[in-house]
């Protein structure tokens, strides 16, 4: 008798931040197939709506969402979702964030701020999350004490700093989420 192939476990993954500060390209980054991209133009539309302040030369947005997936093992798939970062869009973090076992909010130490609705969101919801401070260009002006003070981090938050374009960046960075998912105390239920 041969048994059918089974289907490999899923594990889901949101990957949230601010406007322009890196989610689209760390999902491209560490993907293995061409992630799936909603990316549009910015227009005159948004002009006074979003804050193009300390994104320099941005020109798209993600309206809904970037999917990328990684195969871990033929038993284990990670599904990996970007949120789009402009306010006007943080409707659709409700519905990605279903399933989710945590989280990654990347930050840009240039525009802190644009982080605390990704970190509120994330406690709110008591999703274990881990911080990646995106280093444009190589550049952080602030000590990891400093950016955790600003963002108001518990302490058992993981914080990494690194280039989200680099691939191992990326990979340091789920896997810090991995082992703070597996140092957290078992759900009773």
């Amino acid at each position: 008798m041969t048994t059918s192939p089974t289907a490999p476990s899923a594990v889901k993954i949101l990957i949230a931040g601010g406007f322009g500060v890196g989610k689209t390209t760390l999902v491209g980054a560490v993907s293995e197939v061409a992630p799936l991209r909603t990316e549009e133009y910015l227009t005159q539309a948004s002009v006074g709506v979003d804050s193009l302040t300390g994104v320099g030369r941005k020109n798209t947005t993600t309206v809904a969402l970037d999917f990328g997936r990684i195969t871990v093992s033929p038993e284990l798939v990670v599904y990996l979702f970007g949120t789009p970062g402009q306010e006007r869009f943080w409707f659709m973090w409700n519905d990605l964030v279903n399933g989710a076992l945590g989280g990654v909010v990347i930050a840009d130490t240039r525009r802190l701020e644009t982080s605390f609705a990704s970190i509120d969101f994330f406690e709110s919801r008591d999703i274990p999350f881990v911080v990646a401070i995106n280093c444009f260009h190589g550049h952080n002006t602030r000590t990891a004490e400093e950016i955790r003070a600003a963002l108001d981090l518990d302490p058992h938050v993981p914080l990494l700093v690194g280039d989200v374009r680099e691939r191992t960046f990326g990979r340091d960075v789920l896997l810090a989420l991995v082992d703070h998912l597996m140092s957290l105390p078992a759900a009773v239920g």
